[in-house]
């Protein structure tokens, strides 16, 4: 960080959806950043049902095309996201095989 800069908060955003029937809440996990395992990441956000001890859906939205003069990404600083997109990965996840009341580890879905 270059000398002068204050650091930026991290947004705490979060909320309840319902989808077919299921009372759903979300929170934002992380912001797009890079990371030495996976490269860059996009923006990430936790869905559980009411009863936390059920199976956890992480929805990760893809970084942008957008890339600087020299060809690397340009890291949004603030994506912009919506209830209803959250809904609409929710929708996704489980048709490519969510299960919110199944027990187990975290089912990661890749947004496109």
């Amino acid at each position: 960080m270059a000398h002068g800069q204050k650091k930026r908060r991290k947004r705490s955003l979060e909320g309840l959806i319902t989808v077919e029937g299921r009372n759903l809440s979300w929170k934002l996990l992380s912001e797009p950043q890079w990371t030495t395992e996976d490269g860059y990441r996009g923006l990430c956000i936790s869905v559980r049902t009411d009863n936390t001890s059920r199976r956890e859906l992480v929805l990760e939205y893809p970084m942008p095309a957008k890339t600087t003069g020299n060809g690397m990404p340009q890291l949004p600083q603030r994506p912009k996201f919506s209830a209803t997109s959250v809904e609409d990965g929710v929708r996704q996840a489980i048709v490519a095989g969510w299960e919110p009341e199944s027990r187990g580890k975290a089912f990661v879905f890749k947004m496109v």
